[in-house]
């Protein structure tokens, strides 16, 4: 059993006694970043001159935040995917005791953008707690190298729903094997206020205060070093 905290509450990872050990656990996001991420230098020296700071995404904090929010689950088991026949089949194997993949009818997703890959499903055997109020945002690992598949992002209401959540995906690599080491990362979880997805939005022209606010904001983000804005205008 895992137990991570967040604003001083208890989200929960639990699987069952027999599992524990055995299938990969869940990690915090942060520790798992990118290999080419870790590479990067914050500053590109040979960069550096009058018109150019150097900064590399390295120091884009809403790219940085976006990798590091929340928990990551991972495969419980390797498993092997071969897609052939130009995506429309996907078959999968594994050497665990547990079912790793399975599939959902096609005819569930007729239509959608990845056709003709079929839809499957990633089985997961954590559960997921959140305290009451909280539900959770399950999304593709957020500004991470692509793998064979994607899974299909979700929220659950974790406060009350207490069931092994599983993950459907579709296989998006040519035709091929592949094999998907224990440990993947699968989806990025995301824990969240219900009430706080609830805010009232206003649709508006700003007004002169809120105009200021954000031209000061602004210059004193250009007049600073670390941040994405920079480095994007540089890029154009």
């Amino acid at each position: 059993m895992f137990h991570f905290s967040y604003n001083s509450r208890a989200v929960r990872f639990l699987c069952r006694p027999e599992d524990h050990g055995v299938i990969a656990p869940p990690v915090a996001a942060k520790t798992v970043l990118p290999e080419w991420f870790r590479k990067l230098p914050a500053i590109d020296s040979g960069q550096i001159s009058t018109s150019n700071n150097g900064l590399t995404v390295k120091r884009c904090m809403p790219f940085l935040d976006a990798m590091m929010t929340g928990w990551i689950l991972t495969l419980a088991a390797t498993v092997r995917l071969e897609i052939k026949d130009d995506g429309r089949a996907v078959d999968a194997g594994w050497e665990f005791d547990r079912t790793m993949v399975s599939n959902h009818g096609a005819h569930q997703v007729a239509g959608n953008p990845k056709e003709p890959s079929p839809p499957c499903k990633f089985h997961n055997y954590w559960s997921i707690r959140t305290p009451p109020g909280w539900s959770c945002l399950f999304l593709p690992p957020l500004n991470r190298p692509a793998q064979p598949f994607e899974c299909v992002a979700g929220i659950v209401d974790t406060d009350t729903y207490t069931a092994h959540i599983h993950f459907p995906f579709f296989a998006i690599a040519p035709d091929g094997l592949y094999t998907i080491e224990k440990g993947t990362p699968l989806v990025q979880v995301i824990p969240f206020r219900r009430e706080d997805a609830a805010l009232k939005v206003e649709i508006r022209a700003e007004s002169g205060e809120e105009a200021n606010d954000r031209e000061t904001v602004y210059r004193n983000t250009i007049a600073g070093e670390g941040w994405y804005r920079k480095w994007a205008r540089a890029a154009r």
